[in-house]
């Protein structure tokens, strides 16, 4: 379960991850915002409320691929550590490992692949995590990893050996 702000390496990481793993011949599958929010969620907004129920679908979703025996990798800012919290209850402490991807804000901004910050930053989006939302950091992730610090073949190796 991967979080972090918003331009993080959430995604990155976790195509990255996936690729390794493929080559491995292992089965798997990325749920992400561009394959769920557009979906399964276009139904949610980004209230706090709506914020949770779409974590609860995906830990849903999560868990029955699961169980049908694929790696499942989540790449969500998921803000709240209630939520994460939630998402491991169901899917199952034994099977769930949260990965905090933690890139500072201002890295986070420099990136921006969306867009996102700087419309925020004009106003044009409310609730944007990060900057008018809260992120509420692990307190103690499974994993905790530093894109502007570690190397990204590093990451992944790391990730690989815990699955």
């Amino acid at each position: 379960w991967f979080t972090g702000l918003s331009g993080s390496g959430k995604s990155t990481i976790a195509n990255a991850l996936e690729k390794q793993l493929h080559e491995q011949g292992r089965r798997t599958y990325i749920l992400d915002g561009d394959n769920i929010r557009q979906g399964l969620n276009k139904d949610l907004g980004f209230t706090e409320a709506d914020r949770v129920e779409n974590i609860r679908r995906i830990a849903e979703v999560a868990k029955l691929m699961m169980d049908a025996g694929l790696i499942v990798m989540t790449a969500f800012i998921s803000p709240y550590r209630r939520e994460r919290e939630m998402a491991r209850e169901l899917i199952g402490e034994d099977r769930f490992i949260e990965v905090f991807v933690d890139t500072p804000l201002e890295v986070c901004e420099a990136r921006d692949p969306k867009g996102l910050y700087k419309r925020a930053r004009k106003g044009e989006i409310p609730n944007m995590t990060g900057i008018n939302s809260a992120y509420e950091a692990p307190e103690q992730a499974d994993v905790v990893v530093k894109t502007e610090s570690e190397e990204m073949g590093a990451i992944v190796n790391r990730l690989a050996g815990l699955l």
